[in-house]
């Protein structure tokens, strides 16, 4: 299930029951495309007259184009429409443990243009952070060939919590990051429209929208990579909490008085499936120059009998899998997805005994009315999640005018 409000039917203006008849449109399109008018109109509830309205000025904007007919049983073809991809960008940009990833994509969602940028485990130094997004903006930009009046706007998914408010603030405890004003920082070396939120947050949105969460309601996505966080959806909502910090899951108790975490606690989940952890428990030289390689080599040790790696990867199985036994017991989920670049790793060869742990730590009901599968769209969804920041403020009814973008960037 996308996340999205669908505009509010209220009594006002003509130009508000346009802009939300634009909007509800757009959502629908975005998805469904190509699709035709009276689809649209059977999709929204909307009349064929608003319908075919509003269809012609956004054709007439360039944001929709034809896309040939379909026969409509004995009568008349039937158009078909579609989004023109071409007519703005959005900028995706994942901050994880070991790189800085900038993506740029068209409105269809396809990638257009690509920046990376390792990190040092150890640096994650606020003014490092901030020269590689700059930096990665200036490429795919430059790379692509997109000037920069086309883009709607950036995403930033960032691990921590993210404080919304007078000015955008980042808690990362186990980055060393306090109340960073992370906007305005950036802000500083680039006027495109600025949205920044928890990279769980951002990979749940990815997968809930194009995914394996689509069609669900409430499903919980986890993030494990050298950290571990997730995204609780309910009622097809990102559930946020108080402060938006619900959903640090790597920072539940899995054992008392066990490990210590990086966040300074013992016994976080974290201490024991996070990708450092796991590598950590081995204590032994692994082949590969990061983690994600080490992660690859350990597996293969296992997979070719290596008793020790066999062993850690079992309990590590045990350990996720009781955390994903919390998960259903708390909120009862249709769905719980396994992503990040470590969760997809482990989840391919591990993934049955996960499951048989979860089980066995579960409520019979409640585990019996969930799936537990692995993400549909690889370590890069973290970045195309964040770049449905920006996608989603246009699709509620953002203007796409450069003046406009230049106006909410300021």
């Amino acid at each position: 299930m996308r996340e999205h409000v669908t505009p509010e039917r209220r009594r006002g203006t003509v130009r508000d029951l346009r802009r939300d008849n634009r909007s509800v449109l757009l959502w629908s399109l975005y998805f469904d495309q190509p699709c035709t008018r009276q689809e649209l109109s059977q999709a929204t509830g909307l009349s064929p007259a608003s319908v075919s309205n509003v269809i012609r000025e956004l054709i007439e904007e360039g944001l929709v184009a034809e896309a040939g007919a379909i026969d409509s049983d004995g009568g008349r073809p039937r158009v078909l429409l579609r989004m023109n991809r071409d007519h703005g960008y959005v900028i995706g940009v994942d901050v994880g443990e070991t790189r800085v990833r900038v993506e740029l994509f068209d409105l269809a969602m396809e990638e257009r243009a690509r920046a990376d940028y390792p990190l040092d485990p150890r640096e994650h130094g606020v003014t490092v952070i901030v020269d590689r997004i700059l930096a990665g903006l200036s490429a795919v930009l430059a790379d692509a060939g997109v000037d920069s009046s086309a883009v709607l706007g950036v995403g930033v998914g960032v691990p921590g919590v993210v404080e919304q408010g007078d000015e955008v603030l980042v808690h990362g405890q186990t980055y060393g990051w306090e109340a960073v004003p992370l906007e305005r920082l950036l802000r500083a070396g680039t006027d495109l429209p600025l949205h920044i939120d928890n990279g769980a947050k951002t990979m749940g949105r990815a997968e809930m929208w194009f995914g394996a969460g689509r069609g669900a309601q409430h499903a919980v996505v986890c993030l494990i990579g050298s950290g571990v966080g997730a995204t609780i959806i309910a009622h097809g909502r990102t559930h946020r909490g108080s402060t938006s910090s619900a959903g640090e899951w790597g920072h539940t108790t899995i054992m008392v008085g066990g490990r210590e975490c990086r966040c300074g606690a013992k016994g976080c989940l974290e201490a024991y499936v996070g990708a450092e952890a796991v590598l950590d428990r081995y204590g032994r030289a692994l082949p590969g120059q990061d983690e994600e390689s080490a992660l690859a080599a350990l597996l293969d040790a296992a997979t070719a009998g290596e008793e020790e790696a066999g062993r850690v990867l079992e309990e590590t199985a045990l350990y996720l899998g009781a955390g994903l036994a919390d998960l259903i017991n708390l909120f009862n989920p249709e769905r719980i997805i396994l992503g990040g670049w470590a969760g997809l790793l482990l989840g391919e060869r591990l993934l049955p005994a996960i499951r048989d742990a979860a089980r066995r730590h579960s409520l019979a009901h409640a585990f019996s009315e969930t799936s537990i599968e692995l993400g549909r769209l690889g370590p890069e969804a973290v970045a195309l999640g964040a770049a449905t920041l920006p996608i989603e403020r246009f699709l509620n009814g953002a203007s796409l005018s450069s003046a406009d973008r230049r106006r909410s960037a300021g």
